[in-house]
């Protein structure tokens, strides 16, 4: 019989960042997952080999070097850097002199790209190194165009006239000055109660400006945000702009060597603080003592919790389905047409585009992150699937990548969680969505966090997703 505060099923990033932050805390962690990788469902998968074969497809060509030199992301995503200044943060500890006159809490307020608040504050950073994304882009008109936000991409931008882009160059302007705790720089205007369709209207913006700015810069996923308060979208758009590194080309940020290196930072830190893992483990039954978790039985093995905390997979019985999503992996030998040779760079279909509900999503990166052979890239078109034939839904992104050496098409369920967990105190992720940046799976970190701890994860404002209590 061994005994511990909190039991973690599953390594995806998630579970392994919380996992990193309760060992932090001085309790005692067990880590178990059924498979012998870190990383989950969000594994980078390596060699490539490997790769067909989780997909049943035909091996790979000897034309496609080593597989060794492939680390696939299933689900890739980038970090916003949240400032340039971050591009070198990343690369040092918060013990650096490079950072010594400045505190933790002050960093982690000016870092506000949310998973690198969490990286610089758990330290990670020491394990990790980061290269900045070579360009952001938004789709119009059957056309790749470059995200404009400084000024000299807005003057050279054909997303829009003369007249609106002196309009939107006022909007950054606004954004970039506003600060939520200075009425002086609201312009006469109250943030919180303010719409976004009122902000745009103020700044006389057309439709098209509109579009880019909301799904492109402020990455909304839906058109729901139009009429909420504006000091949302206002605070966006200003992390978006400070997130531009200093080459001013994207505001993104990728690990070398893939987004596996992310799990296995978090993981390394639990097991520094005292956190035990065991991999390859089946997890045979939770137990139960009058509606609260007791112990986790791995392999005829008992092991006794106060807490657990798991993925969606570990627990079917306490998720629910809440829809779709459809995810295309492609390798390339070519970068992306109009993104101007880029190794790396997003690409956003906003949904009006296509007549959709949700935006489409692609990923690039390439053998310059150190995750594919020489001159290759992988390029990952994602998105919610909204009908029965989901592939025919991402083919216009698909046709932005051709020629395409090879495709891998994964659709899989959203889930969420059916309780919060306070009473059972079992406490489940969610699925990973569709975009490809962390903004959304880090808020569903800082509730998750909230909920098994009481606290507030730096202290800041949640967004809580919707569940029903244990007790409804």
């Amino acid at each position: 019989m061994q005994e511990y505060d909190v039991i973690v099923l599953g390594t995806g990033l998630k579970e392994c960042i919380l996992s990193g932050l309760i060992s932090l805390s001085g309790k005692r962690v067990l880590h178990i997952d059924k498979n012998p990788y870190y990383g989950g469902t969000s594994a980078s998968i390596s060699p490539l080999e490997e790769l067909y074969r989780k997909f049943k497809v035909p091996p790979p060509a000897e034309s496609m070097s080593c597989g060794k030199e492939w680390n696939v992301d299933l689900i890739p995503k980038f970090c916003l850097a949240a400032g340039e200044r971050n591009v070198a943060l990343l690369k040092c500890d918060m013990r650096n002199a490079f950072v010594s006159n400045m505190s933790l809490n002050e960093f982690c307020v000016f870092a506000s790209g949310q998973l690198v608040k969490i990286l610089v504050h758990t330290g990670v950073t020491r394990y990790l190194d980061f290269k900045v994304v070579e360009g952001s882009y938004v789709y119009k008109a059957g056309k790749v165009h470059k995200v404009p936000v400084t000024e000299e991409d807005t003057h050279a931008s054909d997303l829009m006239g003369m007249f609106d882009k002196r309009r939107f160059k006022k909007l950054l302007l606004f954004a970039l000055n506003f600060d939520v705790g200075n009425p002086r720089t609201y312009q006469d205007m109250d943030p919180n109660k303010t719409t976004t369709r009122d902000l745009f209207s103020r700044f006389d913006l057309g439709q098209d400006v509109i579009e880019f700015t909301a799904h492109a810069i402020a990455l909304h996923t839906s058109e729901n945000y139009l009429d909420q308060p504006c000091v949302e979208t206002i605070r966006r758009i200003k992390l978006y702009s400070e997130s531009l590194s200093r080459h001013n080309n994207s505001p993104y940020l990728y690990p070398v060597y893939g987004l596996g290196e992310l799990p296995q930072g978090f993981a390394r830190l639990s097991a520094d603080h005292g956190g035990t893992f065991l991999l390859n483990r089946a997890v045979n039954e939770i137990l139960m003592d009058n509606g609260k978790v007791k112990a986790v039985i791995s392999e005829g093995k008992l092991f006794y919790c106060k807490q657990l905390i798991c993925d969606p997979s570990y627990v079917p019985n306490r998720v629910r389905k809440v829809g779709r999503v459809i995810r295309v992996i492609c390798l390339l030998n070519h970068p992306v047409k109009n993104t101007h040779e880029a190794k790396s760079c997003q690409i956003i279909i906003p949904q009006t585009q296509l007549t959709r509900k949700s935006d489409i999503y692609i990923s690039v990166v390439s053998y310059t992150q150190n995750v594919a052979s020489d001159g290759m890239y992988i390029a990952t078109v994602s998105t919610n699937a909204e009908t029965s034939n989901p592939e025919k839904e991402v083919q216009p992104g698909l046709e932005l990548l051709e020629p395409i050496i090879q495709k891998f098409v994964s659709v899989s369920n959203l889930l969420a969680p059916i309780e919060d967990g306070k009473k059972s105190q079992i406490f489940v992720s969610r699925s990973y969505d569709a975009t490809n940046n962390f903004e959304d799976e880090c808020e569903d970190l800082k509730d998750l966090y909230c909920r098994l701890t009481g606290e507030e994860l730096f202290g800041g404002s949640q967004r809580h997703h919707s569940h029903n209590s244990d007790d409804d």
